[in-house]
């Protein structure tokens, strides 16, 4: 059909507020960037906005070649590893049990699960239970509490609950049990929808920071984001390569010194901390607007 001029002229603007929307989200990461790879002491001067004026890969070099956040980065890797893995496990678990609409008490289960989603005890009760399980200063704690999502397993079981019946009752027929059900049909089924909540799981392990500076004081368990956050509240770069605080000790023992400042080496840190989360979204990109797509239509 051709369009008429307002159609066109509607169209044209909606497709400029997006690049402009675009531009504004894109610009602060290629400005860190630019000031990632440039030597600090050019960039204190200023005039550095979309590339570096005077190229290195010191700052990088220093980040990267530090035993601390090589530390801080095993911790990440294994939290969200083991945290995605964990979550999707016990989410579709307590999703599919609670499918069978001839589960005992399956309605006062949802309901208390419900309650969790809009009541919450606050930030010292929380913490006293996890004192009380002993988690605190522990690498569980940052597994542990958040292997469970409310709002995780209803997307699950929203979708599972749009699965025909008469392909469930089919198998179970031919004397399918539960677990067979599960590995057999549900699985290959929920496999897009695995794939989006799996995404939104393993952001959430990577980019927090909030576990590891409220609940563990031992430097040797904070994970990348916590040592960001504790970089990024530094205002000297003398404090930073000054003392034995792992945050002091980031860029000890580096040759290029002089070229180096504060801000350049927290640039440094923000770009190793999120280019790993970016380069694994491309390769689930697919099947995370799939499972969007179902889960919402389902939903």
């Amino acid at each position: 059909m051709k369009r008429s001029t307002g159609e066109k002229f509607g169209q044209a603007l909606i497709t400029l507020l997006l690049l402009l929307l675009c531009l504004t989200v894109l610009y602060p990461f290629v400005y860190m960037l630019a000031i990632s790879l440039n030597t600090g002491s050019d960039a204190a001067k200023g005039g550095v906005y979309l590339w570096p004026r005077q190229f290195t890969l010191s700052n990088f070099h220093i980040v990267l070649g530090n035993k601390v956040i090589q530390h801080s980065y095993l911790i990440t890797i294994l939290r969200t590893i083991i945290g995605t893995v964990s979550g999707l496990l016990v989410t579709l678990l307590a999703a599919f049990a609670l499918s069978y609409r001839q589960m005992p008490a399956r309605k006062t289960l949802l309901a208390i699960v419900l309650i969790t989603m809009l009541f919450s005890g606050g930030l010292i009760p929380f913490y006293i239970q996890l004192y009380d399980l002993s988690l605190i200063n522990t690498f569980w704690v940052y597994v542990l509490p958040s292997a469970f999502s409310a709002w995780n397993m209803f997307v699950m079981l929203k979708f599972i609950q749009g699965i025909p019946e008469a392909l469930i009752e089919s198998a179970e027929m031919d004397g399918a049990k539960p677990p067979r059900v599960l590995f057999s049909i549900i699985i290959p089924l929920s496999k897009p929808m695995l794939a989006a909540l799996g995404l939104f799981t393993g952001v959430m392990h990577w980019n927090d920071w909030f576990a590891g500076t409220f609940f563990v004081s031992d430097q040797n368990l904070i994970p990348v984001q916590t040592f960001l956050q504790q970089l990024l509240s530094a205002q000297d770069i003398s404090v930073v390569m000054g003392s034995n605080n792992s945050v002091e000790a980031l860029a000890r023992g580096s040759q290029n010194l002089a070229q180096v400042t504060l801000m350049s080496v927290k640039m440094a840190t923000v770009m190793v901390s999120a280019i790993p989360i970016l380069c694994v979204y491309p390769f689930l990109q697919r099947f995370f607007v799939k499972g969007v797509l179902i889960g919402s239509v389902k939903g």
